[in-house]
């Protein structure tokens, strides 16, 4: 009982280590890898960091843009501010709205009480992940707020005063959108500013085996299990695959191995078929 106790708080001391690393303002080291693109792509994001510059950032789905998006509100002026991360795709362009610039108490239909915007998240950065899924109408509004650095709540006709950083994310070609009609061009020339291209985990297979070893530890430390060795055709395997949904993908292949795995190893065999 006691070896059984033991072990249970050092995998709970194993755990709030990672918890803590995952807390560091400076969390631009929690990019795992040590591939030319990535490096390439977190140099840029550290110089801008220190700037009030709006960032764009595009990559494939699962690439780590609000990681990336973190890392550069925590190395920046406004890191003991709010960080609001809001996906534009998940909310009606009504509810959007409403979410985003706030409104008056009775300016629609169900407005009972007066509503703060996330805009009005005073000196703090505005996470706005899925940025080409927002509705036309909406992209005007973020244009002022980017421009003039005020916005109109819905309900009112004189504008509010806003202090705020904006950091938008894509997996969209938006140059494409532009021509398809579906997103402003001056948006996005305002928001392109400093552009920042996240490379997929194709892109960098020499990565996969960090990530591995760090999901494992990860996991390890939540599930209490101990993961002694990692075979080597287990690892083979990860480099060998598509990934076609990046390190959000692999994650989820991680966690599956650690509740298939029977012992202390992670082998192919606790790998999703696929």
């Amino acid at each position: 009982l006691l070896s059984r106790a033991s072990e249970k708080a050092q995998m709970q001391r194993r755990l709030a280590r990672f918890e803590d690393k995952l807390s560091e303002e400076s969390s631009f080291d929690r990019v795992i890898g040590s591939s030319a693109a990535l490096r390439e792509a977190v140099e840029l994001a550290r110089k801008v960091a220190v700037t009030d510059t709006s960032v764009l950032l595009t990559g494939e789905t699962g690439t780590g843009k609000e990681v990336f998006a973190r890392a550069i509100h925590h190395a920046s002026r406004r890191a003991h501010e709010a960080f609001v991360a809001v996906n534009c795709s998940a909310f009606s362009k009504e509810l959007l709205e409403s979410e985003l610039f706030g409104h008056r108490a009775g300016s629609f239909t169900g407005a009972t009480k007066d509503k703060k915007g996330l805009v009005e998240a005073d000196g703090g950065t505005l996470f706005l992940d899925e940025i080409g899924e927002m509705p036309l109408e909406l992209q005007t509004k973020l244009l002022r707020v980017l421009e003039n650095g005020e916005f109109i709540k819905i309900g009112e006709t004189r504008p509010t005063k806003a202090d705020l950083r904006i950091i938008a994310a894509t997996n969209r070609d938006l140059e494409k959108e532009i021509k398809a009609g579906n997103f402003r061009e001056d948006l996005f020339f305002r928001l392109s500013v400093f552009r920042i291209q996240l490379p997929s985990l194709n892109q960098r297979r020499g990565d996969i085996a960090d990530y591995v070893r760090y999901f494992a530890g990860l996991f390890s430390a939540k599930m209490g299990k101990r993961i002694e060795n990692i075979d080597k055709g287990y690892i083979e395997a990860m480099e060998n695959h598509t990934w076609r949904g990046n390190v959000r993908e692999l994650r989820n292949a991680v966690e599956r191995s650690m509740i298939m795995a029977d012992s202390n190893v992670l082998s192919v065999g606790t790998l999703p078929p696929e």
